[in-house]
């Protein structure tokens, strides 16, 4: 190759004009030798435009065409470009066969999705699970093949947060699938289907399980409570034999009322996980129920004193259940009262912002370690076993409150500092709140 095909293209051209103006003058018809020169100067250079373009189109062949000076360099500088990009194309086809192999063994669902949900790519786990069929359902929409109205909702709203929803299997009613839908690569979507009827149904033998057995031990709860009360009757009177019993009668009663709060409250929190909810277009006057809330609690509090306030927003109304929300919302309350020293200060805020409204109850009390937050929500989960008991505490209470707050789409925000005190916030989409102009939603 010549080392600077600039200089050599720039020489031969000098070259040639000279002769040409040398054999000019010689016989004496310059200007048409030089032009003849040029002519053919630029004809070479069209039959090297030719033979790229033939090269380029119509030739198989990775080798490049033999051409001296210029036009070799440019036939061997594509050349390097052609090799480099069939390198990478080939690794990317060994990636991309990899994927298919990698995601074609997965159990779960796979499907690829544009921008505009059409599909791209499924896998074979989709066949079965989804019934989607290559390649006569490549460029579908996958909105017109899983004919869900809840799949067709959950398609409209998904902006990457994570979320998931369940659905039947299409022509398999016994299977349910959690489909989850994952941005990807700009605009893509990766659609994952998973078959959890094995999941679904231990879930639903354990909450039948908590459910029946909190309604056989109802009944006989309250036998027992009905006779240590008469017991205790008998126990008031002047007999010393039957003064003796008064302690253990009371413990006996204390240890009965709580247990029948345990059974109350997991059938509650049984009832919000099995029950669809039934009528979530009512408006709720929060600050209403709020007032209320606060004169339990300063029930609650009683000699212990601590300092309860109420700012609420009296114009906010929110659609939802009211009597779940009171349970939610007193559960937060109440807890606040147990957890805080005597005459600490419990503020309960209700208000509005650009991200929706906010039920928040903020204590001064001990605080919660930070590796303890992400599990309170669990039944029976506790921070200090024996203090939760002694305030009479069933360990249900998140658990019911953050149940309650998915059946209004909303959630629960906890942020804790030991020593300062804990903030428990109840977060409501815009979406839940009541205008004056807009209709309940449907």
């Amino acid at each position: 190759m010549t080392p600077n095909p600039w200089v050599y293209a720039a020489g031969r051209l000098f070259a040639l004009l000279l002769t040409a103006l040398i054999l000019g003058l010689f016989f004496g018809h310059t200007l048409l030798l030089i032009c003849a020169s040029l002519s053919g100067y630029l004809a070479w250079h069209l039959v090297n435009l030719y033979r790229l373009d033939h090269w380029l189109r119509h030739t198989k062949k990775l080798d490049p065409p033999e051409a001296p000076g210029l036009w070799g360099e440019v036939f061997y500088q594509i050349y390097r470009l052609q090799r480099r990009n069939r390198k990478r194309k080939h690794k990317l086809t060994n990636m991309l066969k990899r994927f298919k192999m990698s995601t074609g063994a997965m159990p779960d669902a796979t499907v690829v999705l544009d921008a505009g949900y059409h599909i791209e790519w499924i896998n074979k786990a989709a066949s079965q699970l989804l019934g989607l069929q290559t390649p006569q359902d490549i460029g579908q929409h996958i909105g017109n093949l899983l004919r869900y109205p809840a799949f067709v909702d959950y398609l409209q709203r998904s902006n990457g947060n994570r979320e998931s929803i369940k659905i039947t299997a299409p022509g398999n009613p016994q299977r349910i699938l959690r489909i989850h839908l994952v941005p990807y690569a700009g605009n893509m979507r990766l659609l994952i289907a998973r078959d959890i009827t094995e999941l679904q149904r231990l879930e639903q033998i354990r909450q039948d399980f908590v459910a029946n057995v909190s309604h056989e031990l109802r009944t006989p709860l309250t036998v027992i409570a009905g006779f240590i009360e008469t017991m205790q009757d008998a126990a008031e009177s002047d007999d010393p034999c039957a003064r003796q019993w008064q302690r253990p009668l009371t413990l006996m009663a204390q240890q009965t009322t709580r247990m029948h709060n345990i059974v109350q409250d997991l059938l509650l929190l049984s009832r919000l996980e099995s029950e669809v909810p039934m009528d979530m277009r009512k408006p709720v006057s929060v600050a209403e129920m709020l007032a209320a809330l606060r004169e339990d609690a300063e029930a609650l509090s009683g000699d212990q004193n601590h300092q309860i306030q109420l700012e609420a927003d009296h114009q906010l109304q929110i659609y939802g259940e009211a009597a779940e929300l009171n349970s939610a919302f007193s559960n937060l309350a109440f807890n606040a009262v147990r957890y805080t020293p005597a005459s600490g200060q419990i503020t309960m805020r209700w208000y509005q912002d650009e991200e929706g409204a906010h039920f928040a109850v903020e204590d001064t009390g001990e605080g919660i370690a930070e590796h303890h937050i992400p599990r309170l929500t669990e039944r029976f989960y506790r921070v200090d076993v024996g203090r939760s008991r002694s305030q009479g505490g069933t360990g249900l209470g998140l658990a019911i409150a953050k149940h309650v707050l998915s059946r209004h789409g909303a959630r629960l925000h906890i942020s804790s500092q030991l020593g300062k005190g804990s903030v428990f916030r109840c977060d409501f989409p815009p979406s839940c709140i009541v205008t004056q102009s807009a209709p309940a939603p449907v």
